[in-house]
């Protein structure tokens, strides 16, 4: 017979605040810091940073000061969140929320690489179909054919300063977080 041995598997995502986009970027069992810088020079690479003014993100030991200087030559301005202030970073922390709550409840993870396809299709999902309520319950591809900004009441989109906002997400529900 064959044991089932659980574990927990911690994902990077980033989330551009005024489109909702969100850039999956992997997960992994022990995540460090090398591990990931290596995963935001991967996003820089790929120049998803060509429009980003600052980066919004929590005090993770994780992100080093390599991570903070890879950002700084791209000229996207790192800012951390305060201490033990989770709604500091809403918009990562409504994502992880969202992603649980509507995906990963309903699905039993085999593994890293089952957990990134599936990660992959909920991204979809949640760019092509889902409608967002900051976004006037426009879908993420219907505000992206805009300029980045934010929607007025009028339903057309302002320009604003574009922000990515990250977190990374895994383990057990923290009831102290609310989540």
């Amino acid at each position: 017979m064959e044991t089932l041995r659980l574990k927990t598997l911690y994902v990077l995502f980033f989330i551009e605040v005024s489109t909702r986009r969100v850039h999956v970027m992997g997960a992994t069992a022990n995540p460090d810091s090398a591990w990931v810088t290596q995963q935001a020079r991967n996003l820089a690479i790929e120049e998803r940073l060509t429009a980003i003014r600052f980066l919004l993100r929590d005090r993770d030991a994780k992100f080093s000061s390599p991570f903070d200087e890879l950002f700084r030559t791209e000229e996207v301005r790192v800012i951390s969140t305060p201490i033990r202030a989770p709604k500091a970073n809403a918009f990562a922390e409504r994502f992880v929320r969202t992603v649980r709550s509507e995906c990963l409840d309903y699905v039993l993870i085999f593994g890293r690489r089952h957990l990134d396809r599936v990660l992959r299709a909920y991204v979809s999902h949640y760019t092509e179909q889902r409608p967002h309520r900051g976004l006037d319950l426009a879908t993420q591809s219907a505000a992206s054919r805009h300029r980045l900004g934010t929607w007025n009441e009028g339903g057309s989109i302002e320009g604003t300063s574009s922000a990515v906002s990250f977190t990374s997400t895994g383990g057990p529900r923290d009831p102290d977080r609310g989540s």
